[in-house]
């Protein structure tokens, strides 16, 4: 039989299962841990435009604004400020490291409870900081928060979920991330006025860790984590309930046994496996695929959105409607992403999305340069502001059907047991350094590139859509533990893959 372009076996078939209530609540609760991720993002960047924040822990950046003469670009020029924003993902990055063996030893599900307590304590030191110090450690501690989550959610969707249906399950987490942006931007949008409204918005984020605390608590683990762990009664019953009662769950139960009975035969080191020959096609994806969705330059929007709108001309409320307006485009994007990403596969997204990308940030950095001048000290006239915001909506759009939702789905499903949860550990790692890089240097880049820090953003969405074109296999359909076969008929990387 033939999936996605590819072979897959007779007994593959007998694991497909059917879309359950159980699988569907189960997965939507799980991927409510993307809503931390994104509450963050999106509360950052308007946290910061409001005066009160920045009169309390950053006046030099009140003193820039203030100053007529200064360039548009460089009025938030602050490593401090970045620091601020950045701190979260070099955090998010060591405890992503630490949270693959934790991920093997405890479970998907104990990891996302472990990760939204975490972010809990870190939420409220930040609505009750008082300190640039307590501030960045309420940042950090929301850092391990989320890389715990980040490591954890999107496995525990790719082994819930029914193989023909795994790219929209997995796609669930960025719709949350979205949920969690567009949530944020709207707080910010009404406590703006409010002199302590920054202490809302960063506190406020204890609710979306409850929601998701909780609804872990509610659940039960993966059938593949529980076989790795010897739970193989509850593995049993985790299944069912995720294929269906009418479903026989035996051969699947069965493979996972047999992988988990080979993986511990081996005795293998994780961290030393995946850089074997024959892995070197999923090492080269967990390093390429995170590094190239950072460099499409969306968090880096998302966080400064606000700052960003401003600085092209918005006023502060008009700011933060444009962020929200922005992320609400994006989360659209995200649902039509769900839909289709399981009929059409991940290649043509990729390449559709990417395209759309490029075109929208190089028309972005042509308007500016026409509008701002060479030296940025022209204002923006309305109406010029108004079409940089739908140009960042086309840019936002072919994200959240592309390189956002894919870059999660991607790292989960290509791994095979052994070295699923280190090839996470190392995409979400490389997605925190990334993002720590370009959060901490945005700023100061926008100062100095002014509009061609845009075309540098369109530069490597180029040299990513032809990576995918490239190097990127169709992965639509494919069951976890037959996922070699795309290496094996993929042109360049079946040179490295040797036949099971």
């Amino acid at each position: 039989m033939a999936v996605g372009g590819f072979a897959v076996d007779d007994n593959s078939r007998a694991f497909s299962g059917k879309v359950t209530a159980s699988v569907v609540i189960t997965c939507i609760v799980a991927a409510s841990g993307g809503l931390i991720f994104g509450y963050d993002i999106g509360i950052s960047g308007g946290v910061t435009t409001m005066q009160p924040f920045l009169k309390k822990f950053f006046p030099v950046v009140l003193r820039k604004a203030a100053d007529a003469k200064t360039n548009i670009y460089c009025v938030y020029d602050s490593h401090v400020l970045t620091a601020f924003t950045s701190s979260l993902y070099i955090a998010g990055l060591a405890a992503s490291l630490v949270a693959s063996r934790l991920t093997r030893a405890v479970g998907r599900r104990n990891t996302m409870i472990i990760g939204g307590l975490t972010f809990l304590i870190g939420a409220a030191l930040n609505g009750g900081a008082e300190n640039v110090a307590m501030l960045i450690l309420g940042r950090i501690l929301l850092g391990f928060g989320v890389g715990f989550t980040n490591q954890a959610t999107p496995i525990y969707l790719s082994e819930m979920a029914p193989p023909k249906w795994r790219g929209a399950f997995g796609t669930s987490f960025q719709f949350f991330i979205g949920i969690g942006v567009v949530v944020a931007n709207c707080l910010n949008y009404g406590t703006a006025k409010i002199s302590w409204g920054w202490r809302l918005s960063l506190g406020l984020a204890i609710v979306p860790s409850v929601i998701m605390t909780v609804g872990a608590l509610l659940i039960s683990d993966t059938p593949s984590s529980l076989v790795e762990r010897g739970k193989v009664a509850q593995a049993r019953d985790s299944l069912r309930k995720a294929r269906g009662k009418d479903i026989d769950i035996e051969p699947e139960l069965a493979e996972l046994v047999k992988t988990s009975e080979a993986v511990k035969a081996a005795n293998e080191e994780p961290f030393v496996t995946i850089f074997e020959r024959q892995y070197r096609p999923h090492l080269v994806m967990a390093f390429a695929i995170p590094f190239f969705q950072q460099l499409t330059g969306i968090n880096i929007i998302a966080f400064y959105a606000p700052v960003l709108f401003q600085s092209v001309g918005f006023g502060s409320d008009s700011a933060l409607i444009a962020s929200i307006i922005l992320g609400c485009v994006n989360l659209l994007s995200i649902i039509v992403s769900t839909f289709i990403v399981d009929r059409y596969g991940r290649r043509i997204l990729f390449l559709e999305g990417g395209t759309q990308m490029i075109i929208g940030q190089v028309a972005v950095a042509c308007v500016l340069a026409v509008t701002t001048g060479v030296s940025g000290t022209k204002d923006i006239p309305r109406g010029y502001a108004v079409l940089v915001l739908v140009l960042m909506c086309i840019y936002a759009a072919g994200f959240g059907w592309s390189w956002g939702p894919l870059s999660w789905l991607i790292p989960s499903e290509i791994f095979p047991m052994k070295i699923r949860t280190t090839g996470q550990a190392i995409s979400v790692a490389v997605n925190f350094a990334t993002t720590f890089v370009l959060a901490q240097t945005f700023l100061t880049m926008l100062c100095h590139f002014k509009y061609g820090t845009f075309l540098f953003y369109a530069g490597w969405l180029i040299a990513m859509t032809l990576f995918v074109i490239l190097f990127v296999p169709e992965t639509k359909g494919i069951p976890l533990e037959s996922m070699y076969q795309v290496w094996e008929r993929h042109w360049f990387w079946r040179r490295f893959v040797s036949l099971p």
